[in-house]
């Protein structure tokens, strides 16, 4: 479904690794629909969720939103675990689907660090994000939700709800300096 189009159009009949959308394309420059809480149990909001995990998934990605996937709709799944250090508890969580999420930024640290997108592939640039943020949003089973996240899954949220605001991570670059190729980045910056 493009952006504009009716909710109810997205219909998978199975859960589906779906074409993700390339920078360039209109439907990541359109701000997402709020999805109606009466909705969010329906088979088509739960198919979409599963399909955007499984697409996330194939795809070796930590967050996925609709609108990289063609879907006008405000929901991203992302996987929010802590990232800690060598040695430290690297637990992998199951993805969280996070529905008409509001952010709220807590402090005033910002932090610059890499990152990339499923939607610009093989690149990776430096963006400031908040530390600290707070998010209310519906779960899957329509139930209000409220985190606190920091470092890594802090920046997971923002970036993936920017997509449902139509923002790119090139978009909050301070300067382009540090726009690389993966490979680049994998062979000069990995390190930092």
């Amino acid at each position: 479904m493009a952006a504009g189009a009716s909710r109810t159009q997205y219909n998978s009949a199975v859960m589906s690794i779906l074409k993700v959308a390339r920078m360039g394309h209109p439907v990541l420059r359109t701000k997402a629909l709020a999805i109606q809480r009466a909705e969010i149990k329906s088979p088509a909001i739960q198919r979409l969720i599963d399909d955007l995990i499984e697409t996330m998934v194939e795809y070796h990605g930590v967050g996925l939103a609709a609108p990289q996937v063609h879907v006008g709709l405000r929901v991203f799944v992302g996987v929010l675990d802590a990232r800690e250090g060598p040695g430290e508890d690297e637990r992998e969580t199951d993805p969280l689907p996070l529905i008409n999420p509001e952010i709220t930024p807590i402090g005033d640290d910002i932090v610059e660090d890499w990152e990339g997108c499923l939607s610009v592939p093989d690149i990776r640039g430096r963006v400031p994000r908040a530390r600290e943020i707070k998010v209310r949003a519906f779960d899957r089973k329509g139930e209000r939700i409220e985190i606190r996240a920091h470092d890594f899954p802090a920046r997971v949220i923002q970036h993936e709800t920017d997509h449902l605001d139509g923002v790119l991570f090139l978009d909050r670059m301070r300067s382009l300096e540090s726009l690389t190729f993966l490979d680049e980045y994998s062979r000069y910056w990995i390190k930092d």
